[in-house]
């Protein structure tokens, strides 16, 4: 049984004579340009992919780096006027006995991203370079990030409520600061980078791996 797992082989859509949307996962003979379904353009892979994807990724990372140095929250009272940065945020939270929402906004606004960071730039490596993580993980990695990216907004939903809520005239209000817009964009460009890398070519480097191996 353990040899027959082991010799078993990955057959692809075009081993099969078939390409699927992108969009729609419908699936259509190859040689058809476009989904009949949702009218996006049929590709069997997408050549230009990790260009995108290390374009987007480094625009997300050079929006990520002044999302940390600059305020997120800015809240005026009467007497002073208060800035906090994502870590300072949740040291004050901390300071204050709330140990799990600080615990959740430095998770989901420190450790979250830098791990898409790190996961997205692997996946795009990985492809181009001999890997020991099996195609598999790697597939389910890029599923992970994918999935989580529409989570990452969290530190941005707390602060469009708190700035919504807490305007109190003169003597309490809450603003979003400059280091918001930029978390904003740092979110969205990593998304688009997640979306824009073709996860198909995690197997055509092991079927590229396979046929070098029988030369």
């Amino acid at each position: 049984m353990e040899r027959a797992e082991q010799t078993r082989e990955v057959i692809s859509a075009r081993d099969l004579g078939v390409v699927a949307c992108t969009r729609c996962l419908q699936v259509w003979p190859q040689g058809v340009q476009t989904c009949a379904r949702c009218g996006h353009k049929l590709v069997q892979r997408d050549l230009k992919s990790l260009q995108r994807v290390w374009a987007l990724w480094i625009i997300g990372f050079m929006c990520y780096i002044p999302a940390n140095i600059y305020p997120m929250l800015r809240t005026r009272t009467l007497f002073y006027v208060q800035e906090d940065t994502i870590v300072g945020g949740a040291i004050e939270l901390l300071h204050h006995g709330s140990i799990g929402v600080a615990a959740i906004i430095l998770i989901a606004s420190v450790v979250i991203p830098l791990a898409k960071f790190m996961a997205i730039a692997f996946l795009a490596i990985s492809v181009t370079r001999p890997s020991t993580v099996s195609q598999n993980q790697r597939q389910l990695l890029y599923e992970v990030v994918e999935y989580i990216g529409r989570w990452s907004m969290i530190d941005i939903f707390v602060v469009a409520i708190l700035s919504s809520l807490v305007q109190l005239k003169v003597l309490v209000a809450i603003n979003p600061g400059l280091a918001s817009l930029f978390f904003a964009l740092s979110v969205i460009f990593t998304m688009l980078s997640a979306q824009a890398f073709d996860s198909r070519m995690i197997w055509d480097a092991q079927q590229q791996g396979k046929g070098q191996k029988q030369e």
